[in-house]
C-alpha cells in the first residue's frame, strides 16, 4: 500500500513511519504540510495518490487550544476536512487519530466507542469536529495519555523534574490509560491494512492516575516513588486554562469484540521506555 502520514514529525508520527516500513510511505511533517491550507493538502493528495491517509497531524497543546480556539478549530477540525476532501479526490481511505478529551470525564466506568462524546475543552471540541468530518467507511482511532521516545510527554517531564527537584506534586484525581506510541502505531497499521472501518479505542491496558503513573515512572528509573506527593486538580498553582476529564479511561471494546489483540499492559512499554531514556 502507499500510505500518506501527516504529522510525521510528532511522537506518534515517528513510530507510524516505523510501523509502516513494509509499505510505500510518504511521511510529511507539519513544516512540509500545513493541513489548515486546503490547496496544500489537495496538491499533496494529488501528487502522492495514496491508498490510505493516516492523519496524525494535530495541534495537541490542550491549554494552547483553550487560549486560541480559532487556531484549534482551523488545524484540528478544518484541517481534517481538507484531509478527507483530498482523500476522497483520489479514492483513499482515512484513518484519523483522536483523543479521550472528546468525553467529559464524568462517567463512573470506562468509555466505550458508542458512548456519546461531550467535550469540555476547546481541544476536545476541535478534535470532535475533526471526527465529524470523516466519511463513512473511515477509521477513527481514539487514544489517551500518549508517550513515546520522540517529542514531549509525561514520562520525560517526570524524569526531568526528578533530576531538578526533591519532591514532585502530581494530581491524583484524573484517571486514564497510558499509551505508548510503538504499540499504538502497530495497531493503527493493522487497522489500516485490514481496511477496518469505524471507531476503535486503542490504549495500552491498565489505568492509573497521573500521581500513580508518576510513582511508577520513578520506580522504573530506580528512584524513590515516595518523592511524589498527590494533590487535587483544584490545588494546581497556577490553574490550567483547559479543563481535564477526571475519568478518561477508554474501554477497547471494539477491538475486544472484533477478536483483535489488545495492546499489552502499559507497565511493559513503560519499563522499556524508561530504560531507553536513562541508559
Amino acid at each position: 500500500m502507499r500510505i500518506l502520514i501527516t504529522g510525521a514529525g510528532g511522537q506518534l508520527g515517528h513510530d507510524l513511519v516505523a510501523a509502516f516500513h513494509e509499505h510505500e510511505i510518504v511521511a510529511l511533517t507539519r513544516a512540509q504540510l500545513d493541513v489548515a491550507d486546503r490547496d496544500q493538502v489537495l496538491q499533496a493528495a494529488g501528487l502522492v495518490e495514496p491508498d490510505a491517509v493516516v492523519h496524525a497531524g494535530a495541534w495537541t497543546d490542550v491549554d494552547g487550544c483553550e487560549l486560541d480556539a480559532d487556531r484549534a478549530y482551523q488545524v484540528n477540525s478544518l484541517g481534517t476536512r481538507h484531509i478527507v476532501e483530498g482523500a476522497r479526490m483520489v479514492g483513499a481511505r482515512v484513518c484519523y487519530v483522536s483523543t479521550d478529551y472528546v468525553f467529559d470525564g464524568t462517567a463512573s466506568s470506562p468509555y466505550r466507542e458508542w458512548d456519546d462524546p461531550n467535550p469540555r475543552s476547546v481541544y476536545g471540541r476541535s478534535k470532535l469536529g475533526g471526527e465529524r468530518e470523516l466519511d463513512p467507511g473511515s477509521t477513527l482511532v481514539r487514544t489517551s495519555w500518549v508517550c513515546g521516545l520522540n517529542g514531549r510527554n509525561f514520562v520525560k517531564t517526570v524524569l526531568r523534574l526528578a533530576d531538578e527537584r526533591d519532591e514532585l506534586t502530581v494530581v491524583d484525581d484524573q484517571h486514564g490509560c497510558p499509551t505508548f506510541t510503538p504499540d499504538l502505531a502497530e495497531m493503527i497499521r493493522r487497522l489500516v491494512v485490514a481496511r477496518l472501518p469505524g471507531t476503535f479505542h486503542v490504549t495500552n491496558q491498565g489505568s492509573t492516575s497521573w500521581f500513580g503513573f508518576a510513582r511508577e515512572i520513578l520506580a522504573a528509573a530506580g528512584l524513590d516513588p515516595g518523592r511524589v506527593r498527590p494533590i487535587p486538580t483544584a490545588g494546581l498553582d497556577p490553574p490550567r486554562p483547559a479543563p481535564r476529564p477526571a475519568n478518561s479511561v477508554l474501554d477497547n471494546a471494539a477491538l475486544r469484540l472484533s477478536g483483535l489483540p489488545l495492546l499489552p499492559d502499559y507497565h511493559e512499554p513503560l519499563e522499556r521506555m524508561v530504560k531507553e531514556l536513562t541508559r
